[in-house]
C-alpha cells in the first residue's frame, strides 16, 4: 500500500494498524497525520512501550502514560483504585485518538490492560473506549521482553485486537534504504529464506573496514558488551572520570526492584566528552529518554554535568528520581541520580526506530529473532555496514509472523480497495464528518489559519504543552520556601497557592512539607478550621461540602491573609 491510501483510511476516523518492513516511513505517514488533525484542533494522544520508542514522534511511555506503574497486566480492581484520581480522569476525558507506536514489542497482557482502564474511564464496553485506535508497528522487528517462553506473546493475540476491527494498511515502498543489495537481504530475511547471495553479501561485511568519513554507531545484543565498549572509550579521554552516585530512600529491597525495573546507574563515571542517552523524560528541561549528546563540561556551582544534545540544546542536569509506589500510589522508595548513561554502543533493542548512516554491530551472540532484522535494516546502505560477527539465530524471525504475514496482506489489500472505490465527493464526507465528530474544524478558513499559526509557532492549543502547574511542581526540588518557589516560576504567591491546591488533588502523595507555615500560624488555623466544621453551619461551606474561605479569614478576624490560610489547609485532613 502506498502511504497516501494509508493516509486516507486515517483520516476517514476507521481503526487501523500501520505496518510494512523497517524504512517503509511508518513514523513519517504518522506524522502526516497528526499535523492534519492539529490543524483542524485535534490531538493524539502518542504512547510507545519504551521511552526511546515514545521519543521518535514526541510521546510518552504506556506504562506512564496509563498508570501502570511497572504492571503489565491489572484487573477490574486496579482500575477501580485508578478511577478514584482525579488527574487521570482529566487525562482520559481529552483523550480521542491514541496512537500506539512499536506495537511489536507489547505483550497481550499490556494491550488489554490499555484496553481495560479505557473502557473504565470512558465508561462504555467499546474496546479501547470508543476512541479512533492506530496502532503502528511490525511484527518481524523485536518481540516483548519476556523472562520466560509464553504461549502467547504478541498483541494481536490479545482477545481486543479483533474487536477493533482494524483496517490494514501495510506500506511497501521503502525510503530508509536506498541500496537494492541491503533491499534483498532484508526482504530475504522477512520471507524466512536466505539466498546464497545474500549470504555471500553479509560474508563480504565481516569486519569490513568503513570508510574514514564514517563514524559508526556499535550495535550489540548484550548490555555487557555494551558496558565493556562504552567504558573502554570513556578511558580513552583525557583526565580523571567524575563519579556520580546514587541517592535513595526506602528499604533495600525496594531500591534493588528500582534499579531492576529502570535504566538508573548505581555509579555513574562522566568525562567531558563523553557520548551519552539521556535515561528519563522531561521535556520541561528540553531531553526525554533517548535523547543523545556529549558532556561539554561541568558546573563549576554543583559539579553536575552539562551536556550539548544532538539537537544543539545545552542542557545543565540536575539529578532526577525513580520512585517504587504500592497500589494506593503510596511512595515505598526512590532512587536520585543523573538521568545518563554512556552511549559509544548501544543494544540493538534502544535503537529499533533508529536510522543510522554507518554501524558496527555484532551479531554473533544474538538470542532472540528479530534482533538481527532490526539491527541490519538501521543502515541506509550496505556500504555502512561492517559486522563484527554472525550467528544463524540473526537471521531467523518468528516462525508465526511467518505464517500470519500473508493474511495481513491480504487484509491490507482489501482496505485499499474499499477505500480507493470512494469517489473524492464520499471521501470528503468521511473525512469531514470524523473531525466534526471529534469537535475539529472543518472550515477552510479556520483551518489556513490554524496551519498559518503553527507554523509561526503560534497554535491555539498543544497536545504536548505542559500544564502550568506542573511545571511548578518540577521547581519543588530546588525551591526550599514558597516565596522562592514563586520566584523560580516567575509568578505570584497566590498563583503558586493555587498550583500547590491542584498538585494535592491530582498527587496527593506529593511532598509538600517544605512549604508548611510555622508552628503557631498553623495551629491558629488549625484551631478555627475545626471549630467551624464542627458547627456545621450550612452557609460556611460550599456546594463541593468545602469550608469557604471568606468564612475561615473571618473567623481569623481578618488577621491572616487569604494565601496564608490556604496554605495551612494544604496540610490538614479534609
Amino acid at each position: 500500500m502506498k502511504q497516501q491510501t494509508a493516509l486516507k483510511i486515517l483520516k476517514s476516523g476507521k481503526n487501523v494498524f500501520i505496518t510494512g518492513s523497517a524504512g517503509t516511513g511508518k513514523t513519517y505517514l504518522l506524522k502526516q497525520y497528526t499535523s492534519y488533525l492539529k490543524e483542524r484542533r485535534l490531538y493524539p494522544t502518542i504512547v510507545a512501550p519504551t521511552g526511546i520508542a515514545a521519543s521518535h514522534l514526541g510521546g510518552q511511555t504506556i506504562h506512564s502514560f496509563f498508570a501502570l506503574g511497572i504492571r503489565e497486566s491489572i484487573d477490574e480492581g486496579y482500575v477501580e483504585f485508578l478511577l478514584e484520581k482525579k488527574y487521570l480522569k482529566t487525562r482520559f476525558s481529552k483523550l480521542d485518538i491514541l496512537i500506539i507506536d512499536e506495537v511489536s514489542m507489547i505483550s497481550p497482557e499490556l494491550f488489554s490492560s490499555m484496553d481495560l482502564i479505557l473502557r473504565g474511564f470512558k465508561d462504555t464496553d467499546a474496546p479501547f473506549g470508543g476512541v479512533q485506535v492506530v496502532i503502528s508497528g511490525d511484527f518481524f522487528q523485536l518481540p516483548p521482553v519476556s523472562k520466560e517462553p509464553k504461549e502467547k506473546r504478541f498483541a494481536w493475540q490479545s482477545p481486543v485486537w479483533k474487536e477493533l476491527d482494524l483496517q490494514t494498511c501495510y506500506l511497501e515502498e521503502k525510503f530508509r534504504q536506498d541500496d537494492a543489495q541491503l533491499i534483498q537481504i532484508l526482504d530475504d530475511i522477512r520471507s524466512g529464506t536466505m539466498t546464497a547471495c545474500s549470504e555471500q553479501l553479509l560474508d563480504s561485511r565481516l569486519e569490513k573496514a568503513l570508510p574514514s568519513h564514517f563514524n559508526p554507531t556499535r550495535l550489540y545484543t548484550h548490555n555487557v558488551d555494551v558496558d565493556r565498549i562504552n567504558l573502554g572509550e570513556l578511558e580513552k579521554l583525557e583526565g580523571e572520570p567524575k563519579l556520580f552516585v546514587y541517592e535513595s530512600k526506602g528499604s533495600q529491597k525496594n531500591i534493588e526492584k528500582i534499579f531492576k525495573s529502570s535504566l538508573v546507574l548505581e555509579t555513574l563515571a562522566l568525562k567531558k566528552g563523553a557520548v551519552v542517552i539521556f535515561i528519563k523524560n522531561n521535556p520541561e528541561e528540553g531531553y526525554v529518554n533517548g535523547t543523545t549528546g556529549t558532556v561539554e563540561s561541568f558546573s563549576p556551582i554543583d559539579n553536575m554535568p552539562i551536556v550539548r544534545t544532538a539537537e544543539g540544546r545545552k542542557i545543565k542536569l540536575d539529578l532526577e528520581d525513580w520512585s517504587l509506589e504500592n497500589d494506593s500510589g503510596k511512595v515505598l522508595a526512590t532512587v536520585s541520580q543523573v538521568p545518563l548513561r554512556l552511549a559509544w554502543a548501544i543494544t540493538i533493542h534502544k535503537s529499533q526506530g533508529m536510522t543510522l548512516d554507518a554501524a558496527e554491530m555484532d551479531l554473533s551472540k544474538t538470542f532472540e529473532t528479530g534482533q538481527g532484522y532490526v539491527a541490519l535494516s538501521r543502515i541506509r546502505n550496505i556500504e555502512g555496514l561492517r559486522l563484527m560477527g554472525l550467528n544463524p539465530m540473526a537471521l531467523r524471525v518468528d516462525p508465526l509472523i511467518l505464517h500470519v504475514d500473508g493474511r495481513i496482506k491480504t487484509a491490507s489489500q482489501k482496505a485499499a480497495k474499499r477505500i480507493e472505490s470512494l469517489s473524492p465527493e464520499q471521501l470528503k464526507k468521511e473525512f469531514e464528518q470524523h473531525i466534526s465528530h471529534l469537535g475539529g474544524i472543518v472550515s477552510k478558513e479556520k483551518i489556513a489559519e490554524e496551519r498559518k499559526n503553527i507554523k509561526e509557532g503560534k497554535p491555539s492549543h498543544s497536545a504536548y504543552v505542559t500544564p502550568t502547574h506542573i511545571k511548578t511542581k518540577h521547581l519543588i526540588a530546588k525551591s526550599d520556601t514558597l516565596m522562592k518557589l514563586a520566584q523560580n516560576r516567575g509568578m505570584s504567591k497566590s498563583t503558586i497557592v493555587n498550583h500547590l491546591q491542584r498538585i494535592k488533588e491530582e498527587e496527593p502523595e506529593t511532598d509538600l512539607s517544605k512549604y508548611k507555615p510555622d508552628e503557631a500560624l498553623f495551629e491558629r488555623v488549625d484551631t478555627a478550621v475545626l471549630k467551624l466544621r464542627t458547627k456545621k453551619l450550612k452557609e460556611n461551606f460550599s456546594d463541593d461540602g468545602r469550608l469557604k474561605l471568606k468564612t475561615v479569614f473571618d473567623a481569623l478576624n481578618g488577621e491572616v491573609s487569604y494565601d496564608d490560610i490556604r496554605v495551612c489547609m494544604l496540610f490538614l485532613d479534609k
